[in-house]
């Protein structure tokens, strides 16, 4: 008799999460769904954007590529970007894929799924939004930035930010997910161009306020210059709280790797900085603070640990996995 799987939601975009994804696709016990924003508009994929009128490409072809399970070099030919041809200059083959598709179908989710099938992907990537939105900042120094490449520009911190058109619509399979979800998974990525956005679609936001789920904040390792400077993890957990108008997590992961100086003075040089975890005032937020090795470093570069990631939540579900407790008790 087959097992039932744990039904989780993970909600971003960036790098951030296709590093995740790619732990968490390892387990047997999880039926992943992956929500991608696409705010996106620069590069490549912001190119295609405006050419094909289509949502950008970029961050969903991340994920494909994190979730598929197919021999490696493959996957890099679907990763490879151009470098050699003034008019292909930029471009991941890829993103030129996704592109040709939604134009062969006339729909871009369609032509996800299709990519999908193609790259026998693990799971099922969903686009927060099936049409081309542009994401808008209000700065607190009452200045405002036009699409979501120029915002990490900005030299005032970020008030809020919203999408136009401000009616975009959600697919009703991705609410489905939502409200069917055992967990649901926000983050990681950059808080106000890849995690906030998908807040934005009206539908998204309040279907994940009113699900019946768990749902975890995976909060960022590092803060991002002109995004989150100076910025605490309960700021950012105020941040998600703001731009949905009302509290809806109920626990947060944060990591407890203390980084080497020499990867801190990198980071420093670029305005960055580990980001502090001021857990009396996450409590206060009445969220449970879960502390777990969830960074690695290489080359000077922090990321997720998709594998540790992974670890932790499968332990996650053996405490509060409710009544599916005893399929992980029975492995």
């Amino acid at each position: 008799m087959k097992k039932k799987k744990f039904r989780i939601v993970i909600v971003g975009g960036g790098t951030g999460l296709s590093t995740v994804l790619r732990g968490l696709k390892t387990s047997e016990l999880l039926d992943i769904t992956a929500i991608v924003t696409v705010a996106d508009d620069g590069g490549s994929s912001g190119r295609l954007r405006d050419d094909y009128q289509i949502p950008p490409p970029g961050d969903v072809r991340n994920v494909i590529a994190a979730l598929s399970e197919v021999e490696p070099l493959v996957e890099r030919m679907f990763q490879y970007r151009f470098t050699q041809s003034d008019t292909l200059d930029g471009h991941s083959l890829g993103n030129l894929m996704l592109t040709a598709l939604t134009d062969i179908t006339g729909d871009f989710n369609h032509a996800i799924a299709e990519m999908s099938k193609v790259f026998n992907v693990r799971g099922k990537v969903l686009p927060a939004a099936n049409e081309r939105v542009t994401l808008y900042a209000e700065l607190q120094d009452g200045s405002f930035i036009v699409g979501e490449s120029n915002i990490p520009k900005a030299t005032s911190k970020v008030k809020h930010v919203y999408l136009e058109p401000a009616n975009a619509q959600a697919l009703p399979e991705t609410i489905r997910a939502i409200r069917r979800a055992d967990v649901i998974l926000m983050g990681p990525g950059s808080l106000y161009t890849s995690i906030i956005p998908n807040l934005l679609v009206r539908e998204i936001g309040e279907a994940i306020v009113k699900a019946s789920g768990h749902k975890v904040y995976i909060s960022n390792l590092m803060t991002q210059k002109g995004e989150t400077s100076g910025m605490t993890a309960s700021d950012h957990v105020a941040a998600l709280y703001e731009h949905v108008s009302e509290p809806f997590l109920q626990h947060i992961l944060v990591n407890n790797v203390t980084l080497p100086e020499e990867i801190l003075s990198v980071y420093k040089e670029e305005q960055a900085e580990q980001l502090v975890v001021d857990e009396q005032k996450l409590r206060a937020l009445n969220l449970e603070v879960h502390h777990y090795p969830i960074a690695t470093y290489k080359g000077g570069t922090v990321r997720h640990d998709g594998q540790n990631v992974c670890m932790w939540l499968e332990q996650f579900l053996r405490m509060h996995g409710s009544s599916r407790k005893r399929v992980l008790k029975t492995m």
